[in-house]
């Protein structure tokens, strides 16, 4: 009885799994554009387990069969700079093969150091607050090293993790504040920051909302350790995050069991995590911790894990500069979708968590393309190339297998929508000490605006219509004689830019262009600019558009 009971288990299991259910379709726009994508990698650390070999790294940050793609590395900013050359042969071997590095520091050099009591333990370290100048240097001094041996960072964070460290250094939100208002301007390279260990906006928030720490900061970096889903989303860095990065710099998911890497299907929660982490996150980057380790995207022998291919779905085909686009996120309970456009391709990826088969259509939307090719990862297959598929009246169909992850790509024709909106200065608008002028040549419509005063003239667009929440690109058009004039800029009655400044075009009758990055949300939106002291440009007209 008991055997009978294990088979009839075993064909009820297998004929659950091979089940096909229809799913709502999924509606791909690619005019409906989201975050750019910098790119997706892990870190190398020589000096806890040791290096990538030659093989290791080409694997890693190699685009071809069998290799990874991935296109940023992570490293490590040892306190002892006699150290740092440990990092040289993989970031310059990442380099080589068009990979982005940027790197983290846990602690300062220990003279910088001092222990304090936190919370009843009295060997907690902190950066001594007299050293703060000094410990920038020293942030500067390996960013100097290792461009002097080949290897430009893109990047540098301030601390690894400031509000976990165990084991490294503590920093409270404040401590992080002062160091971005008064020392991270001087760091020769973007700055990364805060690193918090969970993604908890207590310390990112006030970096968000004090000016000067905001423009010192390039990138806000985060791990997402314990982050449910629900905590992705960060509405006050789309308030206030315009023209900055928004990176994912470190995890891994969902555990780091010994020898989970090639576990199935707890391999595939990588690509679903990855899904939330691009979908509701916005995250631009996503790095994984070890790149090479019994839980990583690379097995201790160099090969491949099944957490590896479930990030390769990703990272092998959404390349550095391609942009995120809409589609239905989850058209099924356990089906999970995200799409891309980048170098006239479209890339979709697909999540099926369930244990049927899932038939699903995709509609492509402002966009064209004629087949679509697909790749597979399952129990039993390992980014394996599937059958071609034709596009009908840009439609198409695939079974996406029960726990399984695919991609699919395909040759992308007219997309339509995505260019930009131009309005004029002249009309539409409410000016405030502003007059509409056509003394000078060469303006588009029926003239431009001078504003009339040193301080507080504006002009004010009224409605400036955008498809999805988002940056979006200002492209404003305008002639200065001479000097330097300084605009704020509001949206939808919030100051998002101090002080903008406009260099002189030669002559009024000479226009030039200068683009910034806004924030706005769907549908109608309220677009200001205002002298702040040194009157103004004369403005021809501005033109919106997605950020790329």
């Amino acid at each position: 009885m008991l055997v009978f009971a294990s088979v009839m288990q075993l064909l009820f299991s297998f004929s659950d799994q091979s089940k096909v259910v229809a799913a709502s379709d999924v509606n791909v726009n690619f005019s409906s554009e989201k975050q750019v994508i910098r790119g997706f990698g892990g870190i190398n650390h020589p000096v806890w387990i040791g290096d990538l070999t030659p093989a290791q790294r080409d694997t890693a940050f190699g685009n071809g069969v069998n290799q990874l793609g991935f296109s940023i590395l992570r490293i490590y900013v040892d306190e002892n700079s006699s150290n740092w050359y440990k990092e040289l042969p993989t970031a310059k071997r990442a380099i080589e093969q068009g990979a982005i590095v940027f790197a983290s520091p846990w602690n300062p050099p220990s003279s910088m150091v001092e222990t304090f009591n936190r919370n009843g333990d009295t060997s907690a370290k902190r950066l001594k607050y007299d050293k703060y100048a000094a410990y920038a240097q020293h942030l500067n001094d390996f960013v100097a090293y290792m461009k002097e041996n080949g290897v430009d960072l893109y990047a540098i964070s301030v601390q690894n993790e400031p509000d976990y460290a165990h084991e490294w250094t503590w920093w409270t939100p404040q401590e992080i504040l002062r160091f971005m208002k008064e020392n991270a301007g001087s760091i020769q390279t973007k700055v990364i920051a805060p690193e918090s260990f969970s993604y908890l906006k207590n310390m990112s928030d006030p970096i968000l909302n004090d000016p000067q720490a905001l423009a010192n900061m390039d990138i806000l970096g985060a791990h997402t350790y314990g982050t449910n889903f629900s905590d992705f989303a960060y509405p006050l860095f789309k308030q206030k995050g315009a023209g900055k990065d928004l990176w994912m710099t470190e995890v891994y998911y969902p555990n780091s069991n010994n020898n989970s890497a090639n576990l199935w299907p707890e391999a595939l929660d990588v690509a679903y995590h990855m899904h939330h982490a691009m979908v509701e996150a916005d995250f631009q980057a996503y790095v994984w911790w070890y790149i090479r380790r019994q839980y990583g995207p690379m097995n201790e022998d160099g090969t491949i894990s099944k957490r590896g291919y479930s990030m390769a779905h990703f990272s092998k085909f959404v390349r550095p500069g391609y942009k995120r686009v809409d589609a239905t996120k989850n058209p099924d309970t356990n089906v999970f979708v995200s799409a891309y456009k980048g170098n006239n391709k479209a890339v979709i990826v697909a999540v099926n968590r369930g244990a049927s088969s899932v038939n699903q259509k995709f509609n492509l939307q402002n966009g064209t393309a004629s087949k679509v090719s697909t790749w597979i990862t399952d129990s039993s297959r390992s980014m394996a190339a599937g059958t071609d598929l034709t596009v009908t009246n840009n439609s198409f169909t695939a079974e996406l297998p029960a726990r399984s992850v695919m991609t699919f790509t395909a040759d992308l024709g007219s997309v339509s929508g995505s260019e930009s909106t131009a309005y004029e200065a002249e009309s539409g608008t409410t000016l405030t000490d502003a007059v509409v002028e056509s003394l000078y040549s060469g303006y588009s419509g029926t003239g431009y605006v001078n504003f009339s005063a040193d301080s507080n003239s504006a002009i004010q667009w009224n409605s400036i219509y955008c498809a999805v929440t988002g940056t979006k690109n200002i492209k404003i058009r305008y002639g200065l004689e001479s000097g330097t004039r300084n605009l704020d800029i509001y949206v939808n009655g919030t100051k998002v830019l101090s002080n903008v400044p406009f260099s002189a075009t030669g002559a009024w009758g000479t226009w030039g262009e200068k683009t910034i990055q806004v924030p706005m949300n769907s549908g109608n939106n309220i677009v200001k600019m205002v002298t702040t002291g040194t009157e103004g440009p004369n403005i021809d007209k501005i033109e919106v558009s997605a950020q790329y």
